[in-house]
């Protein structure tokens, strides 16, 4: 996927970041839950939305990776990140 521009927003119950990436099938809608910020990218417990935005932005490479696997498994739909999908499955 290519990444023309990468915008991110905290949902209002600050529960999830949104975000969209553009591709050859146009834009995709995905969501990385807060639970898997705090488990994967050591988000606070008690983070505000800046801290969220950061832990978004330091882990972006591996979401973004992460988002792209799951988009080529599920094609057509929306993208939402949970814990278990930055688990290593042997």
């Amino acid at each position: 996927m290519d990444i023309i521009e990468l915008v991110t927003d905290v949902t209002a119950d600050r529960r999830e970041i949104v975000f969209r990436l553009s591709g050859q099938h146009g834009e995709i809608a995905c969501a990385i839950t807060r639970e898997a910020l705090e488990a994967q990218f050591w988000l606070p417990p008690d983070a505000d939305q800046i801290r969220m935005l950061k832990a978004f932005a330091d882990g972006q490479r591996r979401i973004i990776a992460v988002a792209e696997r799951k988009i080529r498994l599920s094609p057509g739909g929306p993208v939402r990140l949970t814990t278990n999908d930055f688990l290593i499955r042997r």
